[in-house]
């Protein structure tokens, strides 16, 4: 994996955690390399 990749993995990883008001992020790595990202949401009525 080039070091360009990882920045753009990072890059996304860092913008979907700002919109992400209530819920999870996993990131899921196999082999040193981020293969995964899943994001859990909650929704909070009030």
């Amino acid at each position: 994996m080039s070091k360009q990749d990882n920045e753009d993995k990072w890059k996304e990883i860092i913008e979907k955690v700002k919109e992400l008001e209530y819920g999870t992020v996993l990131i899921t790595v196999h082999d040193n390399e981020i293969k995964q990202l899943d994001i859990t949401e909650k929704r909070r009525f009030g």
